[in-house]
């Protein structure tokens, strides 16, 4: 028997907090202190024969050139002495073999490097196979330059892999607990290059809002001025604000610290609704409104039953045996109640009239659609 299920509607729905006053620091972001992505690529060795194997040949090529820059010979013997016509076709025989990379697996090794980061400190590393190995379990990453997008080495990777993934298999079976393939290495990376930043030469500190609003940017303008006199903050735009600061630097980090800890009382938020197409969650803020409008919600159910019969010829007739299949088709609709909003209905009364009918989560996303189609969700709707 099979069933297939259509949706109609249906609603979750919470409550934002009310409105209380929050520190600069938690909503804004200095302009140019940001942290810096970098990029690598490796080799992970000691693995216990679950590497590229010869199935990746830049491995093999990159293990070459790193044993050729220790001055380790790969593509044959040198020597100074006669070996023999014998021991001479061996040893050219064996150069024309391909190396052994079992124990080797080719990585793309990223950190992040935080504001600031001076030559010497540590950072965490993650590594992540590009080939065809199985697990980097046991591995360790041999010296690794980790470039900027300027292409310049601003840090050098190397250590012992961290690795949570674990995966078993035998006659058939194969067992898998996380990603064996994914690993991280603590301060596995040292920097060796300072990233250069505007902080302490620009005449302004720029404080950029995550979240762009005039009324928070002039919320802040007014919280700085108030605390440091007229004239010390001064709005840019929506996002960013513009703040005199000090030209030494041991003050301009005493005034930057004074400012980003002032309070600020944040004017409402917009009305938002915020829903997750996949989980079927959604979050509506205190400021959605409803203007009058019905709704209604309900699902279709299908049911096919299918049975298989034989059907047999009778004795001494020339018939043939032959299966037959039989389906029973049934449809049925659930009878639903329509809910009524009024004009200007608020949060609670949203709350309400959707659990009295009983709406599930998986029809989140119609009803909320639909209302904004109507023009009756006041609103904006952000799906993700």
């Amino acid at each position: 028997m099979s069933t297939f299920k259509f949706i109609a509607f249906s609603l979750i729905l919470m409550a934002s907090f009310p409105t209380v006053a929050d520190r600069i620091k938690d909503f804004t972001d200095v302009a140019g202190v940001r942290s810096n992505k970098l990029i690598g690529y490796g080799l992970v060795v000691g693995l216990q024969a679950t590497g590229d194997g010869k199935d990746l040949p830049i491995t093999a090529q990159a293990l070459k050139t790193t044993l050729s820059g220790l001055g380790v010979s790969v593509d044959g013997p040198v020597s100074d002495f006669d070996l023999g016509d014998q021991l001479a076709a061996l040893a050219a025989q064996n150069a024309n073999k391909e190396l052994k990379v079992d124990n080797v697996a080719s990585v793309m090794v990223t950190a992040e490097l935080p504001p600031f980061s001076k030559p010497g400190q540590r950072i965490d590393v993650n590594v992540s196979a590009i080939g065809v190995a199985e697990s980097l379990r046991g591995g360790t990453l041999i010296l690794t330059q980790l470039r900027g997008v300027d292409g310049e080495t601003y840090a050098l990777a190397q250590g012992a892999l961290s690795i949570t993934g674990v995966s078993a298999d035998s006659a058939g079976t194969s067992v898998q607990v996380g990603i064996p393939t994914s690993a991280r290495i603590p301060n596995g990376a040292t920097v060796e290059r300072l990233v250069p930043t505007p902080f302490d030469k620009a005449d302004h500190i720029v404080l950029n809002i995550r979240d762009a609003d005039f009324s928070t940017a002039s919320a802040v303008t007014q919280a700085v001025n108030k605390e440091f006199g007229q004239g010390t903050a001064k709005a840019i735009d929506s996002v960013s604000v513009a703040i005199q600061a000090p030209k030494n630097s041991s003050q301009r980090v005493a005034f930057l610290s004074m400012v980003e800890n002032l309070d600020v009382e944040l004017g409402e938020a917009p009305a938002r609704v915020v829903v997750n197409s996949r989980t079927g969650t959604a979050v509506i803020n205190r400021n959605v409104r409803v203007t009058a409008v019905a709704v209604t919600h309900g699902s279709i159910s299908v049911r096919i039953a299918s049975s298989n019969e034989v059907s047999q010829p009778g004795p001494f007739s020339d018939g043939e045996t032959t299966t037959v299949q039989n389906s029973d088709v049934s449809i049925s609709e659930e009878t639903n109640p329509m809910f009524l909003f009024q004009p200007g209905v608020d949060l609670r009364e949203i709350v309400d009239a959707v659990n009295q009918v009983g709406a599930s989560p998986s029809s989140l996303i119609a009803i909320l659609e639909a209302l904004k189609s109507s023009g009756s969700l006041r609103a904006e709707l952000v799906v993700i």
